[in-house]
C-alpha cells in the first residue's frame, strides 16, 4: 500500500502542477488579449490539451480514491454478501473496459499518430504526447482496482 499511497501523492501533485499551468496559460491569454491587444497564438490550444490530460488524469485519481459519482441507491438494498459481489463483479468490469478501451485502444491511438506523424498546428508539439495520458490513466486505474480487490475487500 505504500506504493499506492506514492502513486496518489505523485498523480496529485501533477494534477496541481496541470491545472496552475492551466489558470497562468488563461490568465496569459485574457492579459494579452485585452491589455496587449493581440491574442496569444497558442493558448486555446494548450489550454485545450492540458484540459484533456486534467480531465482524464482525473478520473485515475478519483478512481484511486473511490470517490467517483455513483449510484448506490440499489447496491444499498442488496445484503453485505451481495455487495460485495456487485462490487467485485463492478471492479472486474472496471479494469476490463480501461484494459481493452484506455490500454490497448490508447496505445493504438498513441502508436497510429505518432506513425502518421501528426503534430498540433500551433504548438507544434507530437499528437502522441496529449494522447498519452489516455493509457497511463488506463494504467493507473487497473492498478488501482487490482489493489482494491487484493486488498480492500
Amino acid at each position: 500500500m505504500k506504493l499506492r499511497t506514492k502513486i496518489d501523492q505523485i498523480l496529485g501533485k501533477t494534477l496541481v502542477l496541470i491545472m496552475s499551468l492551466m489558470v497562468i496559460n488563461v490568465l496569459w491569454q485574457v492579459f494579452s488579449r485585452f491589455f496587449l491587444g493581440e491574442p496569444s497564438s497558442f493558448t486555446d490550444e494548450l489550454a485545450r490539451y492540458l484540459m484533456i490530460w486534467i480531465g482524464i488524469l482525473g478520473a485515475a485519481y478519483v478512481a484511486g480514491k473511490n470517490k467517483h459519482v455513483a449510484i448506490d441507491f440499489f447496491p444499498k438494498r442488496l445484503s453485505t454478501n451481495m455487495q460485495a459481489k456487485l462490487l467485485f463483479a463492478v471492479r472486474i468490469i472496471v479494469i476490463l473496459f480501461c484494459l481493452f478501451a484506455m490500454v490497448i485502444g490508447g496505445f493504438r491511438l498513441v502508436y497510429i499518430t505518432h506513425i502518421l506523424d501528426q503534430y498540433s498546428p500551433a504548438l507544434q508539439i507530437p499528437l502522441a504526447w496529449v494522447y498519452m495520458c489516455i493509457p497511463i490513466s488506463g494504467l493507473l486505474i487497473i492498478y488501482y482496482k487490482i489493489t482494491d480487490i487484493l486488498y480492500r475487500n
